[in-house]
């Protein structure tokens, strides 16, 4: 009984230390540091730009997938960036993120299904924030803690990743990309 207890222990210690030292929940802002090419909150979420990404459930197989598009506006330290999304479920969903940069590396957001204020910092090529979010009452109105994560290509492209947990667990996951929107650009171009 003793040696199980001590095997049980000691599983549950390697967990615990993998999950701190070695997955995406381990990562810090300061190990992409210098690391180029440099993402602007500014410039890179700016303007009119396409996201679609795949939703992961927590049984890691495909739950859902969207396509939103994005409209990011500055002035000055201060910005919105307001998302319209559709799902492949063809649910809808809007959000608009109001942002507030405080210095080189750090930022705040807020917005209506986010709980409190949500906290950003800015490293090399990635964004990293973290919040709670209050889901749609459809799906359950749980909350969840999310760590979200965009890392800027050297083609421009945004890839964001994040996780979702709910007492320590994850039970969502989103990998997604953002790019300026080509529809938007052509419709830009033919009217200069």
């Amino acid at each position: 009984m003793k040696l199980l207890t001590i095997l049980l222990v000691l599983v549950v210690g390697v967990l615990i230390a993998k999950n701190r030292l070695w997955s995406f929940r381990a990562q810090q802002s300061s190990d992409y540091a210098g690391l180029g090419p440099s993402i602007s909150l500014m410039e890179h979420l700016n303007g009119e730009i396409l996201s679609e990404g795949l939703i992961y459930g927590p049984n890691g197989r495909v739950a859902n997938s969207f396509v939103a598009r994005m409209h990011g506006v500055w002035n000055g330290n201060t910005g919105t960036l307001t998302e319209n999304f559709t799902y492949s479920n063809g649910k809808e969903q809007a959000r608009k993120w109001n942002l507030t940069i405080i210095d080189d590396t750090r930022f705040t957001a807020i917005a209506d299904d986010i709980v409190g204020v949500a906290t950003g910092e800015v490293s090399g090529a990635t964004i990293r924030m973290d919040y709670t979010i209050v889901l749609p009452e459809d799906a359950g109105s749980h909350r969840l803690n999310v760590t979200d994560w965009l890392y800027l290509t050297n083609s421009g492209v945004i890839l964001n990743r994040s996780e979702m947990r709910k007492f320590g667990l994850k039970v969502v996951e989103l990998v997604a990309t953002m790019r300026p929107d080509p529809e938007a650009l052509m419709q830009q171009e033919a009217a200069e």
